[in-house]
């Protein structure tokens, strides 16, 4: 364990506070609606919550930033994750930033219900920042009341650590803690509000800086505080970039389109749908941001998406994931286009992030269908099993757990009954089952080409091809059982998740396709931007 905090020490914790010490704030100190204009950030304290009480924390977590999971349980830690009491060195603060939403430009937009607390050092020198997200509002709430319920937080708290966990670059969570006050909400925007438990998530992130960061300062023609913000972030976080000038404003840019790239890869290895791909939930580190209407892919659809504000359009669908963030870096290198003023070598860069991006997901798709060689054929093979995939409902995590179970001297009808617990539907049709057993000869004849044995191709798609993925019905039954005070199945989906390769004995139930009721249940199948 790192060396752990006690008590006296947590409630004497230095807040380091170099984002607000180095970077322009809103003179106007009040916390009403406004527009904000030369500012990174807005001071703002969090709500009060008297009634506060722990739902879960992310143990692994607490220890990776030096703090004895032990005092998770502590009355003080509850008090200060909630927002009800700040510790000495905290100035806490929201941010100011912009942002294009569903393709249009949207304006100011800022941290509505999240509150940063600061950055906290970890034992091993990383610095994190920690934000309150549900703790009340802030100059950016626009019309909303920055608060949050249950629902969505319990889906941010588990989806951050789950993904983590999964090895997807991301943004993750400490804390889930019950507010103990209920909060109005219109989830399905029908006009029939209703009061729902409060809650808030505390999210830890090396930074919370996005596109829409920079883009406000932009479209504002605010380049002096543009330059500032940019130089900050580069000293902050890509310090081996060295001083800003124009050419390490190029190789920024190059490094936020390559893990940009390197994130969405990840998204369509373990089937993730982001659900709200605007420019304000994109992360300049290469971070998943933002869990609002994401969700798991069951059956491969790549015209999927879980948000119902995206159903007619499906902008932010499954399969469109890579070409919205490449429309996103086009925004960003937009905004920082006054710090370069030179368009050739941007939209060279560009052009490095699809090159990048399509033999990244090619080399991610070899490796989820075992192939530690590279062959010509790769690609039309991998096509050709998406198309296939469109003649049933097939599910895509457990169709790939079951492909490592084929053994490479078996036929292709053999091949096809291993896969028969991937299927929706009891029985294949004929195009269905003629269309896989093709495949799989196809298959089958590229896998002679491999020199490693079964047990080994095995054991290398088990660790790119999860078990357990937070399914969308599994994180609504836990929602609704804790909506009735019973957490109990929040504990044991973040404890299944940690390890979400590898089979843990008597979960079976957390490993199975999505059942027919939650095909249509609100939740289960897609879900609104409301909170």
């Amino acid at each position: 364990m790192n060396t752990a905090f006690d008590l006296k020490k947590l409630e004497a914790l230095e807040i380091d506070s170099s984002f607000i010490n180095s970077l322009p704030g809103d003179p106007v100190t009040e916390n009403y609606t406004r527009q904000v204009a030369g500012a990174c950030y807005s001071y703002v304290n969090p709500e009060s919550f008297p009634q506060a009480s722990l739902i879960a924390c992310s143990r692994d977590l607490a220890e990776s930033l030096g703090l004895d999971p032990r005092e998770c349980q502590s009355d003080i830690f509850t008090q200060v994750f909630s927002g009800t009491r700040l510790l000495d060195s905290m100035r806490p603060y929201a941010c100011c930033y912009g942002g294009h939403q569903f393709g249009n430009w949207a304006g100011q937009l800022g941290d509505g219900r999240a509150i940063n607390l600061g950055d906290l050092q970890a034992p091993d020198g990383k610095l994190w920042t920690l934000q309150l997200k549900g703790a009340g509002p802030t100059p950016y709430s626009r019309s909303a009341d920055g608060l949050a319920v249950l629902r969505s937080s319990v889906r941010e708290f588990l989806c951050s650590e789950a993904m983590h966990h999964l090895g997807v670059p991301t943004t993750r969570a400490l804390s889930l803690i019950a507010s103990g006050e209920q909060v109005v909400r219109d989830m399905f925007y029908d006009g029939h509000p209703k009061k729902e438990p409060g809650a808030v998530v505390c999210r830890v992130s090396p930074s919370f800086t996005r596109f829409g960061s920079f883009e406000i300062f932009s479209a504002r023609k605010d380049t002096d505080t543009l330059k500032t913000l940019a130089d900050y972030t580069i000293s902050r976080n890509f310090p081996h970039l060295g001083n800003p000038d124009k050419a390490v404003y190029l190789e920024w840019f190059r490094e936020v389109c390559q893990s940009t790239a390197t994130m969405i890869i990840h998204w369509m290895r373990v089937g993730f749908v982001h659900g709200v791909m605007n420019t304000d939930n994109m992360s300049v580190l290469g971070l998943t941001i933002d869990y609002g209407p994401y969700g798991w892919l069951e059956d491969y659809d790549p015209d999927w998406t879980p948000n119902t504000t995206d159903a007619e359009g499906r902008r932010y669908r499954f399969g469109n994931q890579p070409m919205i963030a490449l429309w996103n870096l086009v925004q960003f290198a937009n905004a920082i286009y006054p710090l370069i003023e030179d368009v050739e070598p941007l939209e060279e860069i560009l052009q490095e992030y699809k090159d990048g991006y399509e033999k990244g997901w090619l080399d991610m798709m070899r490796s989820k269908l075992g192939f530690q060689e590279s062959f010509a054929e790769d690609e039309a093979l991998i096509l050709n099993l998406i198309e296939t995939f469109a003649l049933t409902e097939t599910d895509m995590t457990l169709f790939f757990r079951q492909l490592a179970e084929i053994s490479s001297d078996s036929d292709a009808v053999t091949a096809l009954q291993t896969l028969e617990k991937a299927f929706y539907m009891p029985e294949l049709s004929d195009e269905a089952e003629q269309g896989f057993t093709a495949w799989l000869q196809k298959y089958l004849e590229r896998l002679g080409k491999e020199t490693c044995s079964d047990e080994a191709r095995k054991a290398a798609m088990n660790e790119v091809n999860p078990l357990y993925v937070l399914r969308n019905y599994l994180a609504q039954l836990a929602i609704d059982k804790s909506e009735q005070g019973d957490h109990s199945m929040i504990h044991e989906l973040l404890e299944v998740l940690h390890s979400p390769y590898c089979y843990q004995e008597g979960k079976d139930h957390l490993a199975e396709k999505r059942p027919d009721w939650a095909r249509t249940r609100a939740g289960c199948s897609m879900l609104s931007c409301s909170s």
